[in-house]
């Protein structure tokens, strides 16, 4: 018998605008993530502890960064089949627009799949969520119910679900109705779950909850294959909705840690929480590892600091500083004196060499890192930033201000040093 296809798709996202500035040269799932991973590389790892290992994944805005990155990333032995393929929006004589919408990307892309035949499955993934998920388990409950899509849900409070697609389902986990980004109290109170989703749950207590989609589809090859033979462009607010009532489709119901990391602030806190003693995401777990690009670096070097509750990636080299809950990406450097309260520093590509520091010397620029006697909070910067000494950086008081001229922005109450910035030295923003 022929082997069943399990062909897993990963959204690469849009434009990411409500995540800028951190999507101003690089797309949502390129941004890092944790100190050393990018986002991407939860779902890819996902699919990979779940031993599916056929993923395709779907770009088109500032994708050269995600391209690096998987290419560097993933190699697989050539006899075990498996691959991490990256499709771009390409002109073709069939077309020659961009991806309209989720639905649209796999729909310009069904030429490269190979999951056509009876029995054979995709798995429709985000590119920007932070969860950790068994999607064989999905698959093994997508098969029991006998479902031709199967939608995986996360119990939210009626007071969380604004904003996400909510469904009704029945005993036996059939969805029944579904909508897209409700905004209407009476409606998202209409949709509350019974007793049989409370059941699933872990601690459900005394809340109402519904059930919001995490965008994460299982469909069979047959029904995807027929839904795209019309020129609706997402799944969300087309593709799901156009099925009701003609294919049977059942909830799988999540409940577990998981994250949209849809915006700045939603970015800062989840890599912030990071760092509690036991924080809501383990990226300790041995039999479920999170993948990315192996570097070989130095381990951190930390000299005549205080340090308390921070994540240090490879790399780092920190002296006479204070680190405070935050998080340092792969080559950080921050120098004396330096304090850092609720920081998201993400690092640099390359160490500098000797040349390169007399360079800056004779350019009058900072060296890449944080320079002495800097006070830095409630921040995130980016790549490759070059701080100057006695630099002040709080956004604590301050109003929103952001746009794609702007280096230095503040979204969501967080600052943000964009990649590459130089900030000279006696630098100071606060209130």
């Amino acid at each position: 018998m022929k082997k069943r296809k399990i062909i897993c798709i990963i959204m690469g996202g849009g434009r990411g605008s409500r995540l800028s500035p951190l999507t101003r040269d690089r797309c949502k799932p390129a941004v890092p993530l944790a100190g050393k991973y990018r986002l991407v590389d939860i779902p890819i790892s996902n699919c990979l502890n779940s031993g599916y290992n056929q993923i395709y994944v779907l770009s088109q805005f500032n994708t050269a960064s995600l391209h690096r990155h998987i290419q560097e990333s993933y190699k697989f032995d050539p006899y075990a089949g498996g691959f991490v393929d990256i499709l771009s929006a390409e002109q073709t004589n069939q077309g020659e627009s961009w991806y309209q919408g989720t639905a649209d990307a796999v729909r310009q892309n069904m030429h490269h799949f190979q999951g056509h035949s009876e029995g054979d499955l995709y798995v429709i993934l985000s590119g920007d969520q932070l969860y950790r998920m068994d999607l064989a388990d999905v698959v093994r409950e997508h098969d029991a119910s006998g479902a031709e899509v199967t939608i995986t849900a996360k119990p939210l409070g009626l007071d969380e679900a604004e904003g996400l697609g909510l469904m009704r389902i029945n005993d036996d986990l059939e969805i029944t109705e579904f909508v897209e980004k409700p905004t209407d109290p009476e409606l998202i109170k209409g949709l509350a779950v019974g007793d049989g989703v409370r059941q699933k749950m872990k601690n459900p207590g005394d809340r109402d909850y519904c059930l919001a989609s995490m965008g994460i589809y299982v469909f069979n090859a047959n029904t995807l294959i027929e839904a795209l033979k019309t020129d609706t462009t997402d799944f969300g607010k087309e593709i799901i909705p156009g099925l009701l009532g003609q294919s049977k489709m059942c909830s799988y119901v999540f409940d577990d840690y998981w994250e949209d990391i849809g915006t700045v602030k939603a970015f800062f806190d989840a890599n912030i929480r990071l760092t509690d003693p036991v924080p809501p995401f383990n990226f300790f777990d041995e039999e479920a590892r999170i993948f990315t690009h192996a570097r070989f670096l130095p381990a951190s070097k930390i000299n005549s600091c205080v340090v308390d509750r921070a994540i240090l990636a490879d790399g780092c080299i920190v002296t006479d500083a204070t680190i405070k809950h935050s998080t340092l990406g792969v080559r950080s450097v921050v120098r004396d004196k330096t304090l850092f309260e609720n920081v998201v520093m993400m690092g640099a590509d390359s160490f500098e060499t000797v040349e390169d520091l007399e360079e800056n010397k004779v350019l009058g620029r900072p060296d890449l890192g944080v320079g002495k006697n800097c006070i830095v909070k409630n921040a995130i910067l980016d790549k490759s930033v070059r701080i100057g000494n006695n630099v002040v950086l709080d956004p604590t008081g301050l109003p929103d201000k952001f746009g794609p001229e702007l280096d230095i922005a503040i979204r969501d109450g967080v600052l943000v040093v964009c990649k590459d910035t130089i900030v000279p030295d006696g630098f100071v923003l606060k209130a």
